[in-house]
């Protein structure tokens, strides 16, 4: 069943505009529309597991990225980490201006998926206030940013409705991590999470002492012409070992410590220069997931979670998980061992990659 989640419809902003792609978007698609936090949390609070449940969340946005509206729903989510268990989402967010609409996506993406709410790969429409971000778009489809816009709503919606995690996932996983075992936190995690899968076989590769050149922008050609070889203008590590594993991988778990609220240079790296992959296997992308482990030393999981979620999930197309980030806070080394329930929740990460 199909429920199209509005939020600041009686706000300032485009709520026209929005309502226009959204009724271009679910002509001949039966859904039922939600307006308000009441009867969401009354669909949130009543439903059995077993349903089958999509969402589309759709936010209008006032100048200066306010919404009340979805403020409330945020509020929700934060204190109802469970609400969402198997379901599945997507996003459109409409803004007045030129700002905020990426960040209040990304939002809302983290939020659902931590109540438990799965997203395919690339489940972000965003329309600034000018429409200007569909001018490519429009050019390639022959017509106005408005009907790109709308075109772009419509093809999430099949996305959504048509979405199914692959029944093989977890069964190639690939680690990814650019830290020292002699001081990390982060590692120590990935430890306790990696004796926990039985069903999966790791594969482990350390960028730390890779050299990981970040990418040096090159056109589009050239990027296409250097993936459609399997190759990258710099080479090394990304081209010998990376490019491979991800190939062969269905799923890819990211050991992220945050470093000044954000993923290490060479996570960072590794995410501008998997372009060139990405150009010829965008498709096979959409097949895998990605899971995090994230340690602060004192506070920012959250953001350094939606750093993953734009770089790897709006951007690259990997599916998110429901519950994809596991976020602790651990500062000394080998503080992580005395966190409370740590192993429990080690445990559950372990289970959630196995897909048990």
């Amino acid at each position: 069943m199909l429920y199209v989640v509005k939020m600041g419809w009686q706000e300032p902003g485009h709520p026209e505009r929005v309502d226009s792609a959204l009724r271009y978007a679910l002509q001949d698609v039966p859904h039922t529309v939600i307006d308000s936090l009441a009867p969401f949390v009354a669909l949130c609070t009543r439903r059995s597991g077993g349903e089958d449940l999509r969402f589309l969340f759709a936010i209008n946005l006032a100048r200066g990225g306010l919404n009340m509206a979805y403020a409330r729903m945020i509020s929700f989510l934060s204190q109802h980490v469970h609400c969402l268990e198997g379901c599945c989402g997507a996003v459109v967010v409409d803004g007045a201006d030129e700002l905020f609409t990426k960040k209040i996506g990304r939002e809302m993406i983290f939020m659902a998926n931590r109540s438990g709410c799965a997203f395919p790969g690339k489940p972000l429409v965003e329309a600034t206030g000018s429409l200007y971000n569909f001018t490519i778009q429009a050019r390639v489809r022959g017509v106005d940013n408005l009907g790109a816009y709308q075109e772009g709503v419509r093809q999430l919606v099949e996305k959504l409705l048509s979405f199914a995690p692959p029944p093989e996932c977890g069964r190639r996983v690939l680690a990814l991590h650019a830290s020292s075992r002699r001081t990390s936190n982060t590692l120590l995690l990935w430890e306790m999470v990696r004796r926990y899968l039985t069903a999966s076989r790791v594969e482990e590769i350390s960028l730390r002492n890779g050299a990981v050149v970040d990418c040096r922008g090159c056109s589009y050609e050239a990027c296409l012409h250097f993936g459609e070889r399997g190759d990258c203008f710099y080479g090394g590590i990304m081209v010998e070992q990376v490019y491979p594993a991800v190939r062969q991988c269905d799923t890819l778990v990211l050991i992220c410590p945050n470093y000044n609220d954000a993923v290490g240079a060479n996570i960072m790296a590794f995410f501008n220069r998997l372009t060139a992959l990405f150009r010829t296997d965008w498709q096979t992308f959409s097949k895998k997931r990605v899971f995090a482990l994230i340690v602060s030393g004192y506070s920012g999981g959250d953001i350094v979670a939606e750093q993953i979620i734009g770089a790897l999930n709006c951007n690259k197309n990997f599916i998110l998980p429901g519950h994809f980030a596991l976020m602790e806070t651990a500062n000394e080394p080998k503080s992580i061992l005395r966190c409370p329930g740590i192993e429990e929740r080690a445990e559950l990460l372990a289970r959630h990659i196995d897909m048990k």
